[in-house]
């Protein structure tokens, strides 16, 4: 056997053990013939380092590198999940989905929500060659070298003939004793220690040098195959967790495959009841609609699945103490009373603000200063005070008097009428108005200029060195030195920031702009429908209702926001300072236009004239969507020949039929089917 064999069957022995041992939680040699094998082979690699290669099991220990992350730009988008709290919400997303697919029980599979960092791994011909951070959904950051290091992760997969291409997703966590274990260390070390273990697992998955990463305790679980190229007739999402074990990846124990909604709650109070009993943090538990035909009919709203719900645990409570009442103003002028807290850690975080919401709310509560409050914080909600223990309210408290001027600019806070919110009537002269606005548009959805957090832009308004977004574009290396406090290193990388936000793309843009109204959903509305800039400036109130999910208040904030001339100029003087917003090539018409805009469509049979993704390509870009299955949902399904059993299924539930002709003759006049 010459040494490159050698080498291999070491290699392919280790992986094995590491799969036994991290995986399956079943050990099949003692530690110390384990660690003879490895020594062997750090041994040979040293003595022959041309043979050494990314994937060996030697890469468990963690080579140093000068490299920061790299970002990657996902193939498919990492998406979220929408959440619920209550089993009211619960039901009434299984009637959605019972109602949008026409099947009267639904197949869930019910999955544990680990509590940890999402990452996405990709594998070429069964070897690891990728892995990134979530970052926005669309682009992560590149952590392969530290992924390396974990040893429930396969550096190759564990069957003969593996796909040529897998990428998956997972959740990487560190156990409740692993975390114990690792903040003790970082106390007798003297470093940083931890506030959960969530914290601990992102702060360990991003460190600089992958040999630190490889001394952390992490670990990491599989639920979901993003891609896969190669027969493996993953039909449903309990096949993708069977294939996912089957090629070597570690899945959550408490995973269920059932029938009904009520089925789906009756396991989420079983693992309700256990979850501290549990190894890891879980903050909630996952229902997915099981068949991939059914998805594929749901599809998606915004950034998440319509088919998939995060039912979140019930909130974590505190009780601690009131030391003060102040109130927040946010960039469009709302007032936020916060309570000042004696500091309290509740789900792992240590809490000490919470807000109060309004005035009705304090009124409600009746909170005092000095009070003993119960404090409340659920997944990544702002924690709030939910109550007030009024048997041990100090003797001589007085009733919180909401304040009548902003504590910034002393401008009169009015109420808006018939609502709860109270406003400074400040606007352009009220600076933390400013602040926050600049603060918003600098943040990660919106232009993402890393390094300007809330005490750089207080400092840049104080000293007017800014005086609205636009003004970040002309900062300089000399502007910065007058801010004391920051260091030139640090100047150096927000002025690189800034400058690498100049082309946002149109979404980007719309949300850093801070449009009453306009979130993320609206923003890829408005980008999809006008395409640019120039067009939704040009758009009247009809023209912006005109889009799908966007109502007169929204069209009205839009409209309005850029009839307004001081937003004009802060507008035309970005473009002036070299911001370049990025065009949306558009995708659908306007409803008034496309005769399929709207419309759902299934595609059965061989077409003739065009190939069936040539149609799919043609609707889609008149605004109709297309489902894979066919139910009361569906308005036409189109038929070629030898359509099989989706034509037979469309005539029993009363859906129209559009032949290859009819369907042709639309596209050239476009008119609909019923005027032809």
């Amino acid at each position: 056997m010459d040494i490159k064999e050698q080498l291999d069957l070491l290699r392919k022995k280790i992986h094995h053990h590491n799969h036994a041992y991290y995986v399956l939680d079943q050990p099949q040699i003692p530690d110390y013939d384990y660690d003879l094998l490895f020594k062997e082979l750090l041994e040979l690699e040293q003595q022959y380092p041309e043979l050494r290669h990314d994937n060996s099991p030697s890469a468990r220990v963690g080579a140093k590198t000068n490299t920061v992350f790299d970002e990657v730009h996902h193939a498919v988008a990492m998406l979220s999940l929408n959440n619920v709290f209550e089993e009211s919400e619960a039901r009434e997303f299984d009637r959605r989905i019972r109602r949008l697919t026409g099947v009267e029980e639904v197949e869930y599979t019910v999955e544990p929500k680990i509590d940890g960092l999402a990452v996405s791994l990709v594998y070429d011909n069964g070897e690891l060659s990728l892995a990134s951070t979530r970052g926005d959904g669309q682009v992560g950051e590149n952590i392969t070298d530290n992924v390396r290091t974990i040893r429930s992760i396969p550096l190759r997969l564990t069957v003969s003939s593996p796909p040529a291409l897998l990428e998956l997703r997972g959740e990487v966590y560190m156990s409740k004793k692993g975390f114990e274990k690792l903040n003790q260390a970082q106390k007798e070390s003297g470093g940083k220690t931890y506030m959960n273990p969530r914290n601990a697992a992102a702060g360990s998955l991003r460190q600089l040098d992958p040999a630190v990463t490889s001394s952390r305790p992490l670990d990491a679980m599989f639920y979901t195959i993003a891609r896969i190229e190669g027969d493996f007739s993953l039909r449903s999402q309990h096949d993708q967790i069977l294939a996912l074990a089957k090629f070597g990846f570690k899945t959550a124990p408490d995973i269920h495959l059932v029938r009904g909604i009520e089925q789906c709650l009756k396991i989420r109070t079983e693992l309700l009841d256990k979850r501290d009993q549990l190894a890891y943090d879980i903050d909630g538990i996952v229902y997915k609609v099981n068949e991939h035909e059914l998805q594929e009919t749901l599809g998606f709203v915004a950034r998440a699945p319509r088919w998939a719900i995060a039912h979140k645990f019930p909130a974590q409570e505190r009780t601690t103490i009131v030391n003060a009442i102040d109130v927040q103003i946010g960039r469009t002028g709302a007032v936020s009373p916060v309570a000042r807290l004696k500091p309290v850690e509740v789900g792992g975080v240590m809490v000490s603000n919470a807000t109060l919401h309004n005035q009705d709310e304090i009124k409600r509560l009746d909170v005092r200063v000095g009070d003993t409050v119960v404090v409340r914080r659920a997944g990544d909600v702002i924690p709030e005070v939910v109550s007030v223990n009024l048997q041990k309210r100090p003797v001589g408290s007085e009733e919180y008097v909401f304040p009548s001027k902003c504590p910034d600019c002393s401008s009169p806070i009015v109420r808006i009428e018939g609502t709860a919110v109270h406003r400074c009537s400040g606007t352009l002269a009220c600076s933390a108005q400013l602040k926050r606005a600049i603060e918003y548009f600098a943040s990660r959805g919106a232009m993402d200029i890393e390094g300007l957090g809330t005490r750089i832009v207080d400092m840049l308004v104080d000293k007017e060195l800014i005086a609205n977004v636009a003004d970040l574009y002309d900062l300089t290396a000399e502007n910065l030195k007058n801010l004391k406090s920051i260091k030139e290193k640090s100047a150096q990388n927000l002025l690189e920031s800034i400058d690498k936000s100049r082309q946002p793309t149109l979404q980007k843009f719309l949300i850093a702009m801070g449009i009453p109204n306009v979130g993320e959903t609206t923003a890829d509305q408005l980008a999809e429908r006008f395409g640019d800039l120039e067009s939704i400036e040009k758009a009247t109130v009809e023209d912006l209702e005109s889009i799908r999910d966007v109502g007169p208040v929204v069209a009205k904030s839009v409209f309005d926001f850029f009839q307004d001339e001081s937003n004009r100029k802060v507008i035309d003087k970005l473009i002036e300072n070299g911001v370049e917003i990025q065009k949306v090539e558009l995708k659908i018409l306007p409803e008034s236009d496309s005769w399929a805009a709207g419309k759902k469509f299934v595609l059965t049979g061989t077409l003739q004239s065009m190939t069936r993704q040539e149609a799919r390509d043609r609707l889609q870009k008149l605004g109709g969507a297309i489902a894979s299955s066919v139910s009361k949902t569906v308005d036409f399904v189109i038929v070629g020949d030898k359509p099989g059993s989706k034509k037979a299924m469309a005539e029993n539930l009363g859906v129209k039929i559009l032949t290859e002709e009819k369907f042709r003759e639309c596209l050239e006049s476009g008119k609909p089917p019923d005027s032809l």
